[in-house]
């Protein structure tokens, strides 16, 4: 007689599956990029890069800090020179209306003795 088909059991399945993952994970790690002579030095190439770009990037934010700096510090110095611009204006105005009260005294004043002697002449007129 004839043996007939026999059908894989679940525990076959599982083991043939096992083996086909084993075979997988071996045929990965014999292409890995680890085991090329070469890794190790494009690595080093890669990491040197890294530490060169990272430097550039570093300089190049500590000259914009600086020109931040050196940006506030002349903003800062124009703002007082401004500053004083308008405390010297504004002496000079309160000076001009000091002056202007004094006159305004003075030609009251002489104004006074205008209209008082005015008024002495048009009583010894009277007399």
């Amino acid at each position: 007689m004839q043996k007939g088909f026999r059908e894989k059991s679940f525990g076959d399945r599982l083991s043939e599956g096992a083996k086909a993952k084993q075979a997988q994970r071996e045929r990965a790690h014999a292409n890995s990029p680890a085991n090329d002579p070469e890794f190790a030095g494009r690595q080093e190439g890669r990491r040197l890069a890294q530490l060169a770009r990272t430097a550039r990037e570093e300089e190049r934010r500590q000259a914009k800090l600086a020109a931040l700096e050196s940006e506030a510090a002349k903003r800062k110095a124009a703002e007082a020179t401004r500053a004083a611009e308008l405390k010297a204006q504004a002496e000079a105005r309160e000076a001009e209306r000091v002056e202007l009260a004094r006159r305004k005294k003075e030609r009251e004043a002489e104004q006074k003795v205008a209209r008082d002697a005015r008024y002495a002449g048009r009583q010894a007129r009277r007399k």
